[in-house]
């Protein structure tokens, strides 16, 4: 082959466009993934599809491209068109998206079948960018020989690619989304891929490039013996990478609250480790005499990195007494998170991220096509990384458990230094130091801890909940992991029960949140007239789906829940509060998100009630949108009635104006209905009816004093509301009377989720007393809401807080 001399001083030139490759493609990533969840839904099977799709799409670029392009095109302008390919896709995909819901919700495929149209959506939708994403490595790599200091070079790009990364993680999670929305960022993203290719072309009409065709042809690369297992070995590493980030990131979710900053740190602290890993064993690379045994230890060290993720997670960072309520500012709780994450996670990602460039030294053979070479050992780690995240998210952790999944990490770990050390090369002398390496990781096994139950339960609050209940000392009676979350139940000595899901309480036998529970079935099954099909989106305890089984004329029940084990496994904990729903015939459990029920079925409801999850809670922001209260309205028969939660607590005057303003700009007439223990605010009920809103008292008492009502009459007096007038007294406003208040809102809509990163940043707030007296401030009793006799009306108005004028 031709010699071929690379100006030295344009690799680092060519490692900073790198950069910018590795940042818009995460920026995508994150915008891409919230795009299609609001299509195909955020159930664990539309996850696994979409990242098996994305991750799917860089496997095939990186390895077709080689076999496709020539060696003749010159590396910079080939770069540079698939930078500018990348940005034409990801621009067709940002306004192509509305059509392909709209062709989704059109198909309404259910089962398997929905499962095939959502991966077609995710091919078509995905495949092309990601295709030209994976080519870019290698792509870049046929400028640099296959020489140890020119695969060093390539470490060093891949070390920039995942820097670039990072800059877009937290780019994307902490400003552009947060400040701005989807198509910016978008348009961000598209912007430095343009840019980036521009420089790349301009740079190759200066810089030579010589090899041709037959240079490859004519040299055939020496063949490396037993590189097969170099590969099987990269491959495992990118498994036990993916697989670890899994069960990281569950974890750690837990330990610092869901929000969508809590998953950004996660992802950014992996990326950053992975990065400085890649690029100190490029530089180790340029004068290892064995790459292969560099490669072997490297994941020999992993087993006792893996061991050590393992302790911090499960038996040290959830004792810490960390008390995240002691500082207002979550930008210094922040600080705490990154600190308590690189702790954990760090060693084990610097090792991975270490793999793959040994891996490149390793498998290089001389006078090897170096696109070739990257495509193959990418497309090994890629691979790896599928199967990762599949068998780990849907199998490992599901179905044994977060510690025998951790101890998975090993066995995969010390499987993956086997292979790169190659069976072959296996004698006396590498004996010894394979038995001990064995040695430790079943020791390491062995004594791998659990997941505390109780950490489970109450997440980043377990440290302050095992001191300050200690008189009243929780006992965990029930936990499990789910394909979604991890569940708990716990009693406490005083007999009340919590149900918690990723470490925050959802529900509970307490009698503040047992009034909410019942809010939201009473009020819209009584301002109903006569409801027959009801809709209830998420499960929780059971207790507002089981409200709608004590109305006689109620005859069908939907209840829509993403994570199964919480009806399978919890609903019996609470089998008193709920009447026992699953039990009832009307009652059908459709496991998916309820979006993607909503797109996908036809029926209409006369009640929608929803129990969803706080909206700081990453995804939960998709239940309060414009866009799919729209959805929910299409799906109300003439004269229903729909209900949402909304919580006051962990929550910021902003975030509740978002919500309210987003709910009243899809239903004017909607109403406010507060749920106030011990005279504060707590949190509320949105409630809205299609149609004439008003409240006949009169028909209201009646249907409550009637003898078929009485089960309903005695559920209410479980929670403390005796009459209709007790009833009607938990009004606390509508939107028509809060227009002052709500100008300044920001509208939730698809595009944005804006109500996500807004209260994300308020889940430390514990100021529901002053956001709901500002509530109140504009209270007036609405005459043309509450119709009936006089005094019935003015026992309402006394009834109401602050007795209303």
């Amino acid at each position: 082959m031709k010699d071929r001399v690379v100006p030295d001083p344009l690799l680092p030139l060519l490692l900073v466009l790198f950069i910018g490759s590795g940042c818009s493609a995460l920026i995508y990533e994150i915008v891409w993934s919230q795009l299609l969840e609001l299509v195909i839904g955020a159930s664990a099977i539309s996850l696994g599809v979409l990242l098996g799709t994305f991750m799917g799409g860089m496997c095939l670029g990186s390895l077709l491209f080689p076999r496709l392009v020539s060696t003749t095109h010159h590396p910079l302008r080939v770069y540079s068109i698939l930078e500018w390919g990348t940005a034409v896709f990801a621009l067709l995909i940002l306004f192509g998206m509305p059509y392909v819901g709209a062709l989704y919700g059109a198909i309404g495929a259910f089962g398997f079948w929905g499962i095939v149209v959502r991966t077609i959506i995710c091919v078509v939708c995905l495949l092309p960018p990601t295709v030209l994403m994976g080519a870019t490595l290698p792509a870049i790599a046929r400028w640099v020989q296959t020489t140890p200091k020119g695969v060093a070079w390539l470490g060093f790009f891949y070390g920039g690619n995942i820097a670039g990364a990072v800059l877009g993680c937290v780019g994307a999670g902490f400003y552009l989304l947060r400040v701005y929305d989807m198509a910016v960022a978008t348009y961000v993203a598209a912007a430095i891929n343009a840019a980036v290719g521009c420089a790349a072309f301009l740079i190759s009409r200066f810089a030579k490039y010589s090899p041709t065709e037959s240079d490859y042809k004519q040299s055939k690369p020496t063949a490396v013996p037993g590189v097969w297992s170099v590969y099987v070995a990269i491959a495992l590493s990118g498994m036990a990478a993916l697989g670890a980030e899994v069960i990281w990131t569950r974890l750690l979710s837990m330990l610092f609250g869901a929000s969508v900053y809590a998953f950004s740190i996660i992802l950014a602290v992996f990326l950053t480790a992975l990065g400085i890993g890649s690029s100190r064993a490029s530089a180790i690379s340029r004068w290892s005499t064995n790459p292969r045994r560099d490669l072997a230890v490297c994941q020999a060290f992993l087993i006792a990195a893996v061991a050590w993720s393992a302790y911090m997670t499960n038996s040290s960072l959830p004792f810490w007494p960390v008390n995240p309520t002691l500082t207002m500012s979550l930008w210094q709780s922040f600080q705490m998170d990154i600190f308590r994450c690189a702790l954990a996670i760090a060693p084990a990602a610097l090792l991975w991220g270490a793999s793959f460039p040994l891996a490149l030294a390793a498998a290089a053979a001389k006078d090897q096509d170096p696109g070739r070479l990257v495509g193959g050992v990418y497309a090994a780690n890629t691979i790896g990384g599928i199967a990762g995240v599949g068998a780990f998210s849907l199998v490992f952790v599901f179905g044994y458990g977060t510690q025998l999944a951790q101890q998975s990490l090993i066995i995969i770990s010390l499987a993956a230094a086997f292979f790169a050390l190659a069976p072959a090369n296996l004698n006396r002398r590498s004996l010894v130091p394979a038995l001990i390496t064995t040695g430790l990781a079943a020791v390491f096994i062995l004594t791998l801890p659990k997941v505390p139950g109780g950490f489970v339960a109450y997440g980043r609050f377990f440290a302050n909940a095992s001191y300050n209940l200690r008189k009243d000392k929780p006992q965990v009676i029930y936990y499990g992991e789910g394909v979604n979350a991890a569940v708990a139940v716990t009693q406490l000595s005083s007999g009340i029960r919590n149900f918690h899901v990723a470490g925050k309480i959802e529900a509970s036998t307490d009698l503040r949140d047992m009034k909410m529970q019942r809010m939201l079935g009473h009020l819209p099954a009584l301002y109903t007239p006569a409801p027959r099909s009801i809709l209830v989106v998420g499960f929780g305890a059971g207790v507002t789906a089981g409200v709608f089984t004590l109305y006689p004329g109620v005859q069908r029940i939907v209840i829509c829940e993403i994570e199964p084990l919480i009806p399978q496994a919890v609903a019996g904990y609470f089998r008193k509060q709920n009447y026992d729903v699953l039990k009832d015939p009307r009652v059908e459990v459709v496991y998916d998100d309820a979006r993607n029920f909503m797109r996908t079925t036809h029926e209409k409801f006369d009640v929608i009630s929803y129990d969803s999850i706080h909206p700081w809670v990453k995804g939960a922001a998709s239940l309060y949108t414009d866009e799919y209260f729209r959805l929910a309205r299409e799906h109300l028969n003439p004269g229903g009635t729909i209900s949402l939660w909304v919580p006051l607590y962990e929550c910021s005057t902003e975030t509740a104006k978002s919500q309210i303003a987003t709910f009243i700009n899809v239903f004017p007439n909607g109403t406010l209905w507060g749920n106030t223990p011990e005279g504060g605010g707590y949190d509320l009920v949105l409630m809205a009816k299609q149609g004439d809103p008003a409240i006949d008292l009169t028909q209201l008492t009646n249907r409550i004093s009637g003898q078929d009502y009485q089960n309903v009459r005695y559920s209410l007096e479980d929670v403390g509301i005796h009459s209709a007038v007790e009833l009607a007294g938990l009004y606390a406003g509508r939107g028509s009377d809060l227009a002052p208040w709500l100008a300044d809102a920001q509208i939730n809509n698809d595009r944005s989720l804006r109500l996500q990163y807004l209260a994300g940043l308020s889940l430390n707030d514990y100021n529901q007393n002053a956001i709901y007296n500002e509530i109140l401030s504009y209270l007036r009793f609405p005459d043309d809401l509450f119709t009936g006799p006089t005094d019935m009306k003015d026992a309402v108005r006394k009834a109401l807080p602050l007795h209303a004028s």
